[in-house]
């Protein structure tokens, strides 16, 4: 097994919280270029100089460096117990990122609100596992953190089939509108359709690992979030709120099979740092 997991850890936060991925900052440029709102312009024009100190001064993007949350793809030939070791290494890697990139200790008791100040605890960090044959004694972790702002914009509707497509796009669309500024646009909208009720919020948070740009396989469902797209872009909320051309980013959506009489419907949203950062680890 490779010894280095848990610095690994530390390296992958370390480069999540303080270089955002090109696609997003490509997107936030094209969103300035085109900007007719001179205080959104201005603003979005803010956000790229922030990015740009913190890649040079090697310091986080943003105060909130989220709580910890990993994917995980582990190939064929690892068993139970590596897999244990290799989650418990990655537990020691979060603490140690937390005192050296540093990473702000967000993780606190749900009810009585004490902070354990490692960013683990109660179930934290919160890991992720798919298997996958398309790696042999490999492991893919990447990490995701998450911001309050945005995360607090989550939401959760379980339609009824009868109100299907007309439906969906009628609950994100309230739910972008409500969000308002509140979740620090431009956003990244993840949308999950179908399983349950946990499921469809899961799948939501995962559509969010994608690049800008990047469509589903499936072309109804990347009809749906192109025409998605632009319909949040014209509700004008704009930069932080402040109106204009770019609220969404990009809208991402991934489905999975449901109950007959159900249609579970979660929403994930991200600021526009979409922070994250993979690699992939031979054990």
């Amino acid at each position: 097994m490779d010894n280095n997991i848990e610095n690994i850890v530390v390296e992958l936060f370390k480069e999540a919280v303080i270089h955002l991925p090109n696609d997003v900052k490509e997107a936030l440029k094209r969103a300035e270029k085109i900007e007719e709102n001179e205080l959104s312009k201005n603003t979005l024009g803010a956000i790229l100089k922030n990015i740009e100190i913190a890649e040079k001064e090697n310091i986080p993007m943003c105060q909130d460096t989220g709580v910890p949350i990993l994917f995980l793809k582990v190939g064929k030939n690892i068993n139970s117990t590596e897999i244990m070791e290799i989650t418990d290494k990655i537990k020691k890697g979060v603490e140690k990122a937390t005192k050296e990139v540093p990473l702000r200790p967000n993780v606190v008791h749900p009810l009585i609100r004490e902070n354990f100040k490692t960013n683990c605890g109660l179930g934290a960090p919160f890991i992720n596992i798919e298997f996958t044959e398309q790696l042999d004694r490999e492991i893919e972790i990447r990490v995701f953190p998450k911001g309050a702002g945005s995360e607090n914009m989550s939401s959760l509707k379980m339609l009824t089939p009868s109100e299907g497509v007309k439906g969906i796009k009628k609950f994100v669309l309230e739910t972008i509108a409500s969000a308002g500024g509140k979740p620090c646009p431009p956003i990244l909208v993840g949308v999950g359709i179908g399983g349950t009720a946990d499921i469809s919020l899961k799948l939501a948070k995962k559509a969010l690992l994608r690049k800008v740009g990047e469509r589903n396989n499936d072309n109804e469902v990347a009809e749906l979030e192109a025409e998605l797209l632009e319909k949040i872009n014209k509700l004008g909320i704009g930069t932080m709120g402040l109106g204009g051309n770019t609220t969404a980013l990009d809208v991402f959506i991934e489905i999975n099979g449901c109950h007959t009489a159900s249609l579970p419907v979660g929403i994930c949203i991200q600021c526009w740092a979409g922070r994250s950062a993979s690699r992939t680890v031979k054990l």
